[in-house]
């Protein structure tokens, strides 16, 4: 059996774009990987496996884009770019036919809606204001994630302000505030995932290196504090950011990056939702930025960003532990990896 992943990249130095790279099961290796789509800075992308759904940059500008996916390439068909900075995340909405994105470098939210022939229309953006946090990275409203909840509302992450907020959102794409959570100051709201019940959100702060565990009430789409970890040791005091964060399919348990230890830190859920901290193990590179697991989540895929090199690891199921089983994959400047 083998399966493909998509990997989303910078091109600040070599990278031409999207890659792709084959992960083979019985072996336990990755392909060298191979250009999908030569394209601008596509930092971070979604894939249903026939469309990709990516950001992108053109010159001074920045946005959305569209490919459609015919073997192992793809095809730009459309763009929606604007005088900014491209976004730092993008999210489907299937049921809905709209892509949301949310930008770093703008504090911005925006929707766009999923034409039938691919093509993207905004029909909404709200911009982020408000008291930002105390560290130097906290300068202003720095919105780094939007993507839905269980109930199909939009949950966005916002690291300047360190704030988890809730949208509602309409069939034709407008969004309404429904709440915020404020985390400790300088917990710098990065990304999070829920449990597969949808009561519980696992977010994750890269300013502080930390995990923080929120009970999730879908009638009033608010959350309130269940408990908070760390993704580091205690005694660790050189500078690290976290990145990414995934659950398994069976909510047991949850895995972390950390850049600059440069670890993947693995948590098991408990029956009440809260985690223990069981592993942290290398990723043999610098700045893990991303990962994704396998489709029976029997492998784990992570990228490491200053590096340009892939890791593989093969994961327990019982205990949920990750042993590496390849390292040193060369790829250039890899900062987002989805099944595809």
């Amino acid at each position: 059996m083998s399966e493909k992943f998509l990997i989303g990249t910078y091109t600040k130095k070599a990278s031409q774009g999207i890659y792709g790279v084959t992960l083979n099961h019985e072996t336990k290796q990755l392909s060298p990987v191979w250009v999908v789509a030569q394209s601008q800075k596509p930092a971070y992308l979604q894939t249903n496996g026939t469309t990709i759904f990516s950001v992108k940059q053109d010159g001074e500008q920045g946005g959305v884009a569209t490919y459609t996916i015919d073997g192992d390439q793809a095809t730009l068909v459309d763009t929606n770019l604007s005088v900014v900075a491209p976004p730092a995340y993008v999210a489907v909405d299937e049921q809905r036919h709209l892509l949301y994105s949310a930008n770093y470098h703008a504090g911005t939210v925006t929707v766009y809606q999923i034409n039938a022939d691919l093509t993207l229309t905004q029909t909404d953006e709200v911009k982020h204001d408000g008291v930002t946090g105390p560290k130097p990275e906290q300068d202003k409203p720095h919105a780094h994630y939007a993507d839905l909840t269980p109930d199909g509302r939009l949950v966005v992450c916002d690291l300047g302000l360190d704030l988890t907020v809730v949208y509602d959102v309409s069939a034709d794409g407008k969004l309404t505030f429904v709440s915020n959570y404020h985390h400790e100051a300088g917990f710098g709201t990065r990304h999070l995932t829920f449990s597969p019940d949808g009561k519980v959100a696992y977010v994750l702060g890269e300013l502080g290196s930390q995990l923080d565990v929120l009970n999730y009430d879908q009638a009033t789409g608010t959350f309130t504090h269940q408990q908070s970890i760390s993704t580091i040791p205690a005694d660790w005091t050189a500078h690290n950011g976290a990145a990414a964060i995934h659950i398994t399919k069976d909510g047991k348990f949850i895995y972390t990056t950390n850049r600059g230890e440069n670890t993947i830190a693995v948590f098991a859920v408990q029956a009440d939702h809260s985690v223990k901290h069981i592993q942290s193990i290398s990723t043999e590179g610098d700045f893990p930025r991303d990962f994704d697991l396998s489709q029976d989540e029997a492998f784990l895929v992570a990228s490491n960003q200053e590096s340009d090199n892939l890791t593989l690891y093969t994961r327990d199921a019982v205990t949920g532990l990750l042993t590496m089983v390849q390292k040193d994959v060369a790829c250039p400047e890899p900062v987002c990896v989805k099944q595809w």
